[in-house]
């Protein structure tokens, strides 16, 4: 063989090689992908069932309930407009409070959101880009309705 051949069969085995490690690491990043919605974006169905992602607002007053195995609770959170239903078994951050700001990541059945990781606010000043965002357009869409009637 000559070298000049030998050294195109280089090229395309490297070329060959680094497509099929391209395709590994795009497909890993796919997969370690976690949306954000609202709660009004899940309830209008813009969710597919069983997809893991995120879901953030308040949490709604009131709803926050304690089971008495003491890692369970259930609670709401809402972005103005809807209110979502959360389920979550493990240990609550310390800043988590009803009337606060909270990400929650896990799965959503068509009526509640199951949580596997539960997020609060760090400060009395801060809420995730996304949820303040999404709060906001809540609440200039509801001004926007109140204005036409």
């Amino acid at each position: 063989m000559s070298p000049r051949k030998k050294r195109l069969l280089w090229v395309v085995a490297a070329v060959a090689v680094l497509g099929i490690i391209s395709i590994f690491v795009v497909q890993a990043l796919r997969q370690n992908m976690v949306f954000f919605y609202t709660p009004t974006e899940v309830q209008q169905g813009k969710v597919g069932s069983q997809e893991y992602f995120r879901i953030g607002g308040m949490v709604t007053a009131g709803s926050l309930q304690r089971q008495t195995d003491g890692i369970t609770v259930a609670f709401a959170i809402d972005d103005g407009a809807t209110r979502i239903p959360v389920h979550y078994k493990g240990i609550l951050p310390d800043l988590f409070k009803e009337g606060q700001g909270a990400v929650a990541q896990g799965y959503w059945n068509g009526q509640v959101f199951t949580a596997k990781e539960v997020l609060a606010k760090h400060d009395e000043n801060y809420m995730p880009p996304e949820a303040q965002m999404a709060i906001d357009q809540q609440h200039q869409t509801a001004k926007t309705l109140k204005l036409e009637q």
